[in-house]
């Protein structure tokens, strides 16, 4: 268990892409408006990735405290989770659902446990190498969003059109809500990054004197993992463990690089999770309609 992850899943996805680019300008050679409009269009998640491939991560050892947190939360969520099926039933109401979530989002921690988590930040900065910024500068870079994103288009290389399409969109919404309400939390609860209170600890982050933001509980990075794997799960169960072993990556760059404490990581776990229930419970009732008609 103490081996780095080779998260292989990126290069067979990234080489038919490749393929199917260097395929499309052989074809299209003759239509240079296509052509131009295609060299112009902002560049996505599998692009993205491919022109910037992850470094060697951090082994599972590294990141097994956080990958426990992450299913402690799972199940505070699911449990939470069944109180608002009970109110609302399959029916989706996102605006509701946001208000809900912000109130069962805990209090952030004392003064007091939040200066002993950014202790533990301090320490965890001390012990710092090249390896392990530049796998935690990747994974906070993509790790919002472009990482999910290409599970999301592996999973649907093996499905239907119409039905990639769907999962495509739904998982789109589910990050969205997520940092949605992350960023609702964060700017009412105004807890300041780590690297804010001591500045030492990002020195290329530029803060100034007096300075407040950005916010960091809840974390948005843990938030859109969470909801992100309880989606991919529900549609490939057979790869949960890669989910949830990418997850625990993410989340634990953002303690490296002092973007976050402990409890900014549960709390954003809790809204993911709670994030991605509702969209599976939803998404899963819609499916059972349709198919019954």
């Amino acid at each position: 268990m103490n081996r780095p992850r080779r998260l292989k899943w990126q290069y067979p996805v990234i080489a038919v892409v490749a393929a199917g680019a260097a395929t499309f300008g052989v074809i299209h050679t003759t239509t240079p408006t296509a052509a131009t409009a295609a060299a112009k269009k902002k560049p996505g998640a599998t692009d993205r990735i491919k022109n910037d491939p992850p470094p060697r991560l951090f082994t599972d050892a590294r990141v097994a405290d956080v990958a426990e947190q992450q299913t402690v939360q799972k199940h505070t969520a699911g449990a939470l989770f069944i109180q608002w099926k009970a109110a609302h039933g399959t029916t989706r109401d996102d605006k509701a659902f946001t208000i809900w979530v912000t109130q069962q989002v805990p209090a952030p921690p004392s003064k007091a446990e939040r200066t002993a988590e950014l202790h533990q930040v301090q320490q965890l900065a001390k012990a710092r190498t090249a390896a392990g910024k530049k796998a935690a500068t990747w994974l906070e870079l993509h790790g919002k969003g472009d990482i999910w994103k290409l599970y999301g288009h592996d999973q649907r290389e093996l499905l239907p059109k119409e039905q990639g399409a769907v999962d495509k969109s739904e998982l789109k919404r589910a990050l969205k809500l997520a940092k949605a309400i992350t960023e609702k939390v964060a700017a009412s609860d105004k807890q300041p990054a780590p690297y804010v209170l001591d500045p030492t600890l990002r020195p290329d982050k530029h803060v100034t004197t007096g300075q407040k933001g950005p916010y960091s509980y809840p974390s948005r990075h843990a938030a859109k993992s969470a909801a992100a794997v309880t989606l991919l799960n529900g549609w490939a169960p057979h790869r949960d463990e890669d989910y949830q072993a990418m997850a625990a990556q993410v989340v634990y760059s953002r303690l490296y690089m002092a973007g976050h404490v402990t409890s900014d990581i549960t709390a954003g776990t809790l809204v993911g999770d709670l994030v991605g229930d509702y969209f599976d419970y939803v998404d899963n009732a819609d499916s059972a309609l349709s198919a019954g008609k």
